[in-house]
């Protein structure tokens, strides 16, 4: 049985049918995604790396139809979550971080304009055949943070509380001035140092 998140199909033919598609999928079927995510997660130690995160379920629905009345101008609305494993940039610890998109896309030719449709993003097509599931990656990349981190501080302050030398880390890596003004005035006491 074929699977309509994967099959490559004209999108004036997804468009025509209506085509509805609700999907739950692993991130492992995201390849691009999934080589992105494990890159990240290579800088833990190996025994950090969540066990089961290529497991992870990336779930949406996506409808395609026209945005216009005459049927020349394909469109495709929705929405896609997923729950990845990343590594915080401030705490270098490994949690889960949300994604959400929901696209509003015109899916147009590179060399087609679309009048009146400023409600919707376009999405320049490189050919007419899509694979619904390669317009979701995308934008699940590109939904990604460029450096991902806990929502607040303290969720990382609480994750290394154990270690005190570990709070002198993250101030020095949100404020990494923050002891400037202190060695200065030291300097300016002790000038032969």
């Amino acid at each position: 049985m074929s699977n309509p998140l994967r099959d490559r199909r004209p999108v004036t033919e997804l468009a025509a049918v209506g085509q509805a598609i609700e999907f739950a999928e692993q991130i492992s079927t995201f390849k691009g995604l999934a080589a992105i995510l494990e890159a990240d997660l290579a800088a833990l130690d190996p025994e950090r790396i969540p066990s089961a995160w290529r497991e992870s379920v990336i779930s949406g629905q996506l409808q395609f139809g026209f945005a216009d009345a005459a049927r020349r101008v394909p469109k495709m609305t929705g929405s896609a979550d997923a729950k990845v494993a990343a590594v915080c940039q401030r705490c270098l610890e490994p949690f889960e971080l949300v994604l959400r998109v929901e696209p509003e896309l015109l899916l147009l030719d590179a060399e087609e304009v679309a009048e009146g449709f400023e409600d919707l993003e376009v999405w320049e097509l490189d050919e007419r055949a899509v694979q619904p599931q390669d317009i979701v990656e995308e934008l699940l990349i590109m939904a990604m943070p460029f450096s991902a981190m806990h929502d607040n501080m303290a969720e990382c302050k609480a994750l290394m509380s154990a270690d005190s030398s570990a709070d002198e880390e993250i101030e020095e890596l949100v404020n990494p001035f923050a002891n400037l003004r202190s060695q200065m005035k030291q300097n300016e006491k002790d000038p032969d140092t």
